[in-house]
């Protein structure tokens, strides 16, 4: 009987399996969860602003609570040194990703159903992994990029560097992580108070069943301020509805500041349907 392959060990293969294909696009493989759901807002953010110079909002948008929002994410293994031998680490591996989120106003056709926000999230990650079965399997060293490609006064955007650790136990796996924000000059940043919000730290927690049927993902991240303490949660619930052999059915809700870089200090609870892929 073939051992199951645990979520940690799938997404960043840390049993070394040879993928199907090495010479092509297959190489690709899952990063974060991909999904597509109709979500709704209880604040919309009509009026973003920051205190970079020339972020600061004038004239409100006409936008809905309700939108669409989708996610890509996907890497692929650049380097590979499976005789490591340092620290307790087995494995080495590079890795590159790419990750980018849109918030659709699709059902805003008085405005011709723009496009509100989208991210795009360049990362480059290394990947240090123990060869052990449970407990703690994964370091990660990642450097990151994300904005939002848009002119003053809505362009976002800040680079930063990241520890951290992966942990799987049966059916649950955690991952947190740790960052540093990449000093801009204060001239040209477009959201100086951005780790106050967005946070210093998230932890991941994502339990599934054997079967893999379905997927539960719960995501907290914080800004480790007591005084002024900020948070963000995001609740994942990939149901035990298929649709089709590609797809299931996916709710999500989210609290807090940070549901896009756009909303990076605004403040707003959503709730989503739709559907997730599952992983190629």
């Amino acid at each position: 009987m073939a051992t199951r392959r645990t979520y940690l060990t799938r997404v960043w293969n840390l049993d070394n399996r040879p993928h199907r294909d090495q010479s092509s696009l297959d190489r690709l493989q899952l990063h974060r969860q991909n999904y597509l759901i109709v979500r709704k807002s209880t604040n919309p953010n009509n009026l973003p602003t920051s205190p970079g110079i020339g972020n600061a909002g004038v004239t409100p948008n006409d936008i809905d609570a309700l939108e669409a929002k989708f996610r890509l994410s996907f890497k692929t293994s650049m380097y590979t040194n499976t005789d490591l031998d340092l620290g307790g680490f087995k494995t080495f591996r590079l890795w590159g990703a790419y990750t980018q989120q849109s918030s659709w106003q699709v059902f805003n056709t008085r405005n011709s159903s723009p496009f509100r926000e989208t991210n795009y999230e360049p990362e480059l990650i290394a990947a240090f992994a123990t060869g052990k079965e449970s407990g703690f399997k994964l370091l990660n060293l990642g450097l990151t990029h994300q904005s939002n490609g848009r002119p003053n006064p809505e362009s976002r955007s800040w680079n930063r560097v990241y520890a951290q650790g992966g942990w799987e136990w049966d059916n649950t796996s955690l991952l947190a992580r740790a960052w540093w924000r990449v000093p801009e000059n204060i001239l040209k940043d477009d959201n100086p108070d951005i780790v106050h919000y967005i946070g210093r730290a998230e932890v991941v927690a994502r339990w599934e069943p054997d079967d893999r049927s379905q997927a539960v993902l719960v995501a907290i991240r914080n800004n480790l301020n007591l005084n002024q303490n900020i948070g963000f949660v995001q609740v994942d619930w990939s149901l035990p509805v298929a649709l089709g052999t590609a797809a299931r059915m996916h709710a999500q809700f989210t609290s807090g500041y940070g549901e896009s870089l756009i909303d990076y200090n605004h403040r707003q609870n959503t709730f989503g349907l739709g559907f997730s892929f599952r992983e190629w």
